[in-house]
């Protein structure tokens, strides 16, 4: 694709490396030539840092010679779900030692009195020290100091690692959390401190805390991981500063970030979600569902006007709220790897189970004895049994099929294609459940946007499920494979706040509400000089939280300029609970919650068009590589199939068809059109 570069000189490659449950991805993009490098490698689990490696070994990259390197991983959020985390104490208000684990009133099932909840801190080690500020941040009870020093002692001697300080109404008057945090810095052997207003400025005191608390838990894993890492690069000639992916969709200095680890937490999905929204744009489609099918799990995200849309409301398991913003992606255990199985009623089931990397689905010859979605579409024609089925420890076809048939057909009384038929089915459903969820269920209908389809998998699904929900565009980009990689590339600097206000906009004046929005955006500009990275401009995006009066419900409100003032805010307001619930309330005054500024560090801009630069066919025909017996919905059809990387850009075609290319295989449903744009993308009009 490229030349090799010279490690003696810099080159201009930007790297995007993507660390998946499945596999590490691997984009570099040399902005001067357009050249272009791409890898895959396996996911290691246990140290992600040497897949990292590998992937830039695998493209053949010297790190000496690369211009920056953009990680997105998924250690924080694996580590927070397995509960492989530091040990954490909390040092909070008297009286309040208990809020982390009383939570709110919900139940892990909804119905019966099922489930179990571990606190991240365990009750041992949340001790409590005399100090009380009320609601308005004046202060009742004065902080005991020496009690402070002596919690922070406490906790040592039992083993603590970080520690979290988190007093009550410190998001309205942060004075007792900076100095308690003062005096245990004094006395912490490591910078493992966690102050909650620092992590989270926003009311209500079981969200901040869980949020501080995950923090504090995942700050000395990301610490040490990074650290790793960088002295790696650095061994290598590496100099510039790595840059790291946070769940808003921005990237921050790899330096900077462990002050701040929780915003780590979702930063794959996001990744891909940014590359979504930039290629949107490009294409002239800026309104996409985005639908991320990797190897263990599906990620479902919206992007309206090329905005990905971003929440502060995720809850990443039962009773663990974490409230800093993020790109708002639902996840579900559907994947490439998700294992099909009859359970004790007879009913088929698709997931939440992977087989993950290892030993991963039967064709990959690792030693898998179960059937996943990736088997079913192999068995049904979807896949290409010459370039899939284990080369390492060879299976055959009718290995997995009668694994097929034995683990499921037998027992709902199907053959091997029936059943993985209906394995596609089952795992389609759970899909169009997922994207429902983040459309329909929230205002929007699926008909105004076009499914963005990418990961290992996603474009094998995408037409079937657009077709279910009656999207009538799909996009599949250049490399879907490769997608999150590419949004590391393209992501800009991003830094978010958010500020406490929780009164009726009749108690609050214009001047307020433009002076917070004045200071969150110098309070960026600040951060995004410190990490000393070029941007081309900086842009600030705000935002309001907001309810009515008596409601629990928060509305997240578009701002279009810091001085919208207070008039301003209510016909926003009015304006976006019209649209989301399809009612006016003027009776009821509305309450302004909290005020949201994200500082956004422009990155230069990355030419799309280099990812579609290959030895291109002059016709359609010319890119034909055979054809192969392939299972649709209305049955089993002889379809052609293409080499993508081959196709003339100008292409169009009616399906069926099948699409391979080196990172994923695109299946084109019978009745479906496809046209192909000049950066390469495929859009397949949905019959």
């Amino acid at each position: 694709m490229s030349s090799q570069t010279k490690s003696s000189h810099k080159s201009a490659f930007t790297v995007g490396i993507d660390v998946g449950g499945t596999f590490t991805d691997l984009l570099a993009i040399d902005t001067d030539s357009g050249a272009v490098k791409l890898a895959k490698v396996p996911t290691t689990v246990d140290n992600q840092a040497i897949g990292f490696m590998a992937a830039l070994q695998s493209a053949g990259l010297e790190p000496a010679a690369l211009q920056a390197i953009v990680h997105g991983t998924t250690t924080t959020t694996n580590a927070v779900l397995e509960r492989k985390i530091a040990k954490v104490g909390l040092i909070t208000t008297k009286g309040f030692r208990d809020v982390l684990e009383l939570g709110r009133r919900t139940r892990p099932q909804p119905y019966g009195l099922r489930g179990t909840f571990a606190p991240v801190i365990e009750r041992e080690v949340r001790l409590e020290v005399p100090e009380r500020m009320d609601a308005d941040g004046k202060v009742l009870v004065p902080l005991d100091e020496a009690a402070v020093a002596e919690a922070a002692k406490k906790l040592l001697a039992a083993g603590c690692e970080a520690v979290v300080i988190h007093f009550l109404h410190s998001y309205i008057n942060s004075a007792h959390e900076r100095r308690a945090a003062e005096i245990v810095r004094g006395l912490w052997p490591n910078a493992y401190v966690t102050a909650g207003h620092a992590i989270l400025s926003e009311y209500r005191e079981f969200e901040r805390g869980v949020t501080a608390a995950v923090n504090a838990s995942v700050q000395p894993v990301l610490d040490r991981y990074l650290s790793r890492l960088r002295t790696e690069l650095a061994a290598k000639g590496f100099d510039r500063d790595l840059l790291v992916m946070q769940g808003n969709g921005g990237t921050i200095s790899s330096q900077l970030i462990a002050e701040a680890a929780v915003n780590t937490v979702m930063s794959g999905p996001a990744s891909g979600v940014m590359a979504a929204a930039y290629t949107g744009r490009v294409s002239g489609q800026p309104n996409l569902i985005t639908y991320d099918m990797g190897g263990t799990s599906t990620d479902v995200g919206l992007i309206e006007d090329a905005v990905p849309q971003v929440s502060g409301e995720l809850e990443l398991e039962y009773a663990m709220p974490i409230h800093v913003p993020m790109v708002d992606v639902h996840t579900i255990g559907a994947g490439g790897g998700s294992i099909a199985s009859v359970d004790a009623s007879g009913m088929l089931r698709v997931g939440p189970e992977s087989a993950g990397a290892r030993p991963g689905p039967i064709c990959y010859g690792r030693g898998g004895t179960e059937p996943t979605i990736t088997d079913a579409n192999l068995v049904l024609g979807r896949l290409n049994p010459d370039r899939l089925l284990g080369v390492d420890h060879p299976v055959t076809l009718e290995q997995v099929r009668g694994l097929i048939e034995e683990k499921v057909g037998r027992r709902l009384g199907l053959d091997a294609e029936a059943a993985a038929a209906a394995i596609l089915r089952i795992a389609n459903d759970r899909m169009a459940g997922a994207i429902r969820l983040v459309s329909l269920s929230r205002g929007h209908d699926p008909r105004d946007f076009a499914l963005f389809a990418f990961g290992g998998a996603g474009p094998l699904h995408a037409s079937a499920l657009a077709r279910e929900l009656a999207i009538p565009t799909v996009l599949v980009p250049v490399r879907p494979g490769i997608t999150n990689a590419l949004g590391c590339v393209v992501a800009d600097l991003r830094h978010d706040f958010v500020r406490t206000v929780n009164k009726p906009l009749s108690a609050i004046d214009d001047a307020l509400i433009s002076g917070i929005y004045a200071d969150q955006k110098k309070e960026g500009e600040t951060t995004i000089e410190r990490e000393g990275v070029p941007v081309q401009e900086l842009r600030a995006l705000h935002s309001a939280d907001m309810q009515f009066q008596g409601q629990s419900h928060i509305l997240s409100v578009a701002v279009e300029s810091p001085d919208i003032g207070v008039e301003g805010l209510r016909k926003a307001f009015a304006a976006a609970y019209f649209r989301r619930f399809g009612i006016e309330l003027p009776e009821i005054p509305p309450v302004l919650v909290n005020l949201h500024t994200a500082v956004i560090g422009v990155r230069p801009h990355i030419d799309l068009g280099v990812l579609a630069a290959s030895e291109r066919a002059p016709t359609l025909e010319a890119a034909r590589v055979g054809e192969r017996r392939v299972w649709f919905a209305d049955g089993w059809r002889q379809t052609p199939i293409y080499a993508r990387d081959r196709l003339p850009l100008d292409a169009a075609f009616e399906g069926p068809a099948i699409l391979e290319q080196l990172d994923c295989t695109t299946v084109v449903e019978p009745g479906d059109k496809v046209r192909q744009d000049k950066l390469g993308n495929l859009l397949i009009a949905v019959r």
